[in-house]
């Protein structure tokens, strides 16, 4: 069986048990505790030396990361039904949009880190965080944490991700002017890669924006998402929800 190291509030996570619940793949779930970074600890970096999460183990024990292709992965793997588009064009496409979203996760990140990990993070001596960024093996990671505890986001930055994330619904609207989904009439892995990123612009950094006055194209598209099965089963639940699980 298919086994996925993930965390339930991690974007990247949510996108691959969406992608896996599409294809109605079962998977043994390990979640990864974050805030004891524990997908920095040697056992955990042993099938992923990037220390992120999601890791796929496949069934013959060899592992995958990144979350777009562990999504083109499991398309290849298991055939039905398809997620990405028939023709080399729209597979281009598709994968314009997964790297379009991969480029704003650090605008996500601000919002996302001050509920918990900067939190935690702010509590540790020079130390200890200096003994922490020991085991963080990516240098970009180990100045992310360094903003998290000693240098927390101003509302100036906040106010510059949320534009840029505003932006990203002003390209979504005009791309589905002329198409159903993303990549295309029909739903793919580029609609997958969005959702987390919706999902928290929709309840916390700018829901005024997802109104069908400002964005109906995006609004009918996330509401058409939130109906497909897939995404009940996949439990990509309000991030403060989970959160108070913890």
């Amino acid at each position: 069986m298919l086994v996925l190291h993930h965390a339930w509030r991690s974007s990247a996570s949510r996108r691959v048990r969406l992608c896996l619940a599409e294809k109605g793949l079962e998977f043994e779930s390990h979640l990864v505790d974050m805030m004891r970074m524990e997908h920095h600890s040697p056992e955990y970096l042993k099938i992923n030396p990037n220390g992120v999460i999601p890791t796929l183990i496949l069934d013959d024990g060899r592992s995958l990361y990144e979350s777009g292709t562990i999504c083109e992965y499991l398309d290849e793997a298991y055939a039905d039904p398809p997620l990405r588009p028939a023709d080399p064009y729209g597979r281009a496409v598709m994968r314009n949009w997964i790297r379009y979203a991969d480029e704003r996760i650090g605008n996500l990140i601000i919002f996302n880190w001050v509920h918990s990990l900067a939190k935690v993070a702010s509590t540790w001596s020079d130390a200890e965080l200096a003994d922490k960024l020991k085991q963080i093996p990516s240098k970009e990671r180990q100045e992310a944490w360094i903003r998290a505890a000693r240098k927390p986001y101003t509302e100036e930055e906040r106010a510059t991700a949320r534009g840029k994330l505003v932006a990203m619904l002003d390209k979504m609207e005009d791309t589905m002017r002329q198409t159903r989904w993303l990549a295309g009439d029909a739903y793919s892995i580029a609609d997958i890669a969005l959702v987390p990123f919706i999902k928290r612009i929709d309840e916390e950094i700018a829901p005024d924006e997802m109104t069908p006055a400002r964005h109906p194209r995006v609004a009918a598209w996330w509401a058409a998402i939130q109906s497909r099965p897939a995404f009940a089963t996949a439990r990509i639940e309000g991030f403060q929800d989970e959160l108070a699980k913890t």
